[in-house]
């Protein structure tokens, strides 16, 4: 293997390849990247910008190979790199989160003993939720924007107002890998044994155990223990971000109807933790280890504990099936598979990877979130509650969804349509389906983020 050089100091992309098991050293160009492009194309601004970065950490060895990219952000015509202060930063992110985005970045490849260079550019479309002034200063209170082209990220804090992005994951977080290793595979850089260590090391780390709610046998790289670890900590997160409530009753309503559904689930290796948080959003999550949120806007929904129960086991439904634990582990096996697509060369295997892995960054499966519904159901039951419940609550949010676009955080962000949601509770119901259950009925009258944004 070559030497390779990475010239660049930002820590995503330090990341990107340490996480690739990459050795390599930094050799930042210091070059000032242009946002002046003239007659260049966009791609073409980003691509020059990165040859230049490279060409002027060649320049500092004899041999190698040196790696140098360049980001920004285009919504219209104008062009968003990293902001030159709080300010600027604050500017930026309101204007780019209120249209789709385009963001660009260049990578150049340098074989400095072969003489050979390689330069390429990869785009991906981002859709965000409009941002006011309070929230971006709350963002800005967790996360340093200055160092982000267009002020943001999608690994971290930034996640929670991204609605979906069309295109390569990395190429938002700051390296584009599957682009990258093409580009390294045509000089002839075999890469392809750094997805077998990768793979043999998750592999090693697996523990296989019997899923209840899927029927199968099932491998998960994190066993029940760093599970709950995992939720420890990221429970202590959402309690520095997010006001719980400071209501006795209201805490106490959804604790009591919480122990009563976990009591009757299928996974009780785990205890079970309910938060309410003091937001007026419909919305409601769950974290691994067995951590249930509501927003009390939620609870002032729900006209009855039936209601309430039913939400409650949907979010205890998720966690019996490991659904957050299974998109942890794709998000790890996605890198494995781009280092693996790089090396047999199927741009389809790449592209379906990277579609799919879109999808578990953004939320649950249809799938998913249509087994957390039925567990629900079922929970809700065996704990005493009316199941039926489930039925005139997600006729209510259908109704909420149809006055409103979608919000920030919102029930609905991630959710299948709630036709398809009212058919499966039926189903688990054991009561007819009609017609109007097939039917999208929500689909027509509503009015997406994405067609206000156009």
């Amino acid at each position: 293997m070559k030497q390779i050089y990475l010239a660049s100091d930002s820590r995503a992309r330090k990341k990107i390849l340490r996480d690739f098991g990459l050795k390599f050293k930094v050799l930042p160009s210091h070059i000032r990247e242009s946002r002046n492009r003239g007659n260049l194309s966009f791609s073409g601004l980003a691509k020059k910008n990165a040859l230049e970065k490279a060409k002027a950490a060649a320049k500092k060895v004899k041999s190698g190979l040196i790696i140098a990219a360049d980001t920004f952000v285009v919504q219209g015509k104008s062009i968003f790199g990293k902001p030159k202060d709080l300010k600027d930063a604050r500017r930026m992110l309101k204007a780019i989160s209120r249209k789709p985005q385009w963001l660009y970045t260049g990578i150049a490849v340098i074989d400095k003993g072969r003489k050979k260079t390689l330069v390429g550019c990869e785009k991906t479309k981002i859709y965000m939720d409009p941002l006011n002034d309070k929230e971006i200063s709350a963002y800005f209170a967790q996360v340093n924007p200055l160092d982000k082209a267009g002020s943001f990220d999608i690994q971290g804090k930034g996640a929670f107002f991204i609605r979906r992005i069309e295109g390569c994951f990395y190429n938002v977080v700051g390296l584009p890998v599957y682009k990258l290793f093409k580009m390294l595979k045509k000089l002839n850089v075999v890469l392809y044994c750094v997805a077998c260590i990768v793979y043999g090391m998750m592999l090693a780390g697996c523990t296989t155990e019997y899923n209840i709610v899927t029927g199968e046998e099932e491998s998960y790289m994190y066993s029940t223990d760093k599970e709950v670890q995992m939720g420890e900590a990221i429970d202590k997160e959402v309690e520095n971000e997010f006001k719980m409530v400071d209501d006795p009753l209201v805490e106490k309503r959804v604790k009591d109807i919480g122990k009563k559904i976990a009591v009757v689930c299928d996974r009780k290796d785990i205890d079970y933790h309910f938060r309410v948080l003091e937001d007026e959003e419909v919305n409601a999550f769950s974290l691994p280890g067995g951590y249930v949120y509501v927003n009390k806007g939620l609870v002032e929904k729900c006209s009855n504990d039936d209601e309430l129960a039913g939400v409650i086991g949907h979010e205890v439904g998720h966690i019996v099936a490991r659904h957050s634990i299974k998109k942890l582990q794709a998000q790890q096996l996605y890198a494995v598979l781009m280092v693996a697509a790089a090396g047999t060369g199927s741009g389809n295997v790449a592209a379906a990877a990277d579609q799919a892995f879109t999808q578990i960054m953004l939320g649950y499966s249809r799938e998913d979130e249509l087994l957390a519904d039925q567990l629900g159901t079922r929970y809700a039951r065996l704990a005493g509650y009316n199941p039926k419940a489930m039925i005139t609550f997600l006729t209510k949010l259908q109704d909420i969804n149809r006055r409103r676009p979608l919000q920030p955080m919102n029930y609905f962000k991630t959710h299948p349509y709630v036709p398809d949601r009212i058919r499966i509770v039926k189903q688990e119901l054991g009561q007819g389906i009609t017609f109007n259950d097939y039917i999208n009925i929500e689909q027509l009258p509503h009015q997406n983020h994405d067609e206000q944004a156009q």
